[in-house]
């Protein structure tokens, strides 16, 4: 019998692609170079993420903990959450603490990222680069009175054309359909 390793249902929705661009965006906006390691060990203490909004959103972050204890280093994850709250990213799309910290859940840090370089591009005053697609514009369209009216006339197709057959006696329960 095979001892297959047991990988965790998280674990299987890591993107890489995804991560390695969320990092490359990060360095192009803070153009720093970024610590070396894996995905979650270069965000883990909170430090890149707040220079990150810091560099979106000037003084976002005022005290950034770059050494100290876990609970220090948590206090920045928390500070970042608060900021890009503030920028606009919305509560259900920002990651839990211990999402990050406690490595919880990987690929929600990386859709928190996501929505925050979606947030970016409706912030005009931020020319930087963008993560992800490009969003929507409105597109808001007025109609006469004239035009509205005109369509009431028209039968949708949805309405379909079966000369006012209706499919009463064919969904009864218990009835057999007969062709």
């Amino acid at each position: 019998m095979v001892a297959w390793p047991v990988v965790p249902p998280v674990e299987k929705a890591r993107n890489k692609d995804q991560e390695a661009e969320v990092l490359q965006w990060i360095f192009n906006v803070i153009g720093e170079p970024l610590p070396s390691g894996q995905y979650e060990d270069v965000l883990k203490d909170g430090v890149v993420l707040c220079n990150l909004i810091n560099k979106l959103a000037p003084g976002s972050v005022k005290k950034i903990q770059t050494k100290g204890t876990n609970f220090q280093l948590m206090e920045n994850i928390q500070r970042f959450q608060q900021a890009v709250r503030k920028y606009g990213v919305p509560d259900e799309e920002i990651f839990q603490t211990a999402d990050l910290f406690e490595r919880r859940n990987i690929p929600q840090v990386t859709l928190s990222l996501y929505a925050l370089g979606r947030i970016t591009q409706k912030h005009p005053e931020y020319t930087g680069p963008t993560l992800g697609p490009k969003m929507a514009e409105k597109n808001e369209r007025e109609f006469t009175e004239d035009q509205l009216r005109a369509s009431e006339g028209h039968l949708g197709l949805q309405m379909g054309f079966n000369k006012g057959a209706s499919q009463s006696g064919h969904g009864g329960f218990g009835n057999a359909r007969h062709m």
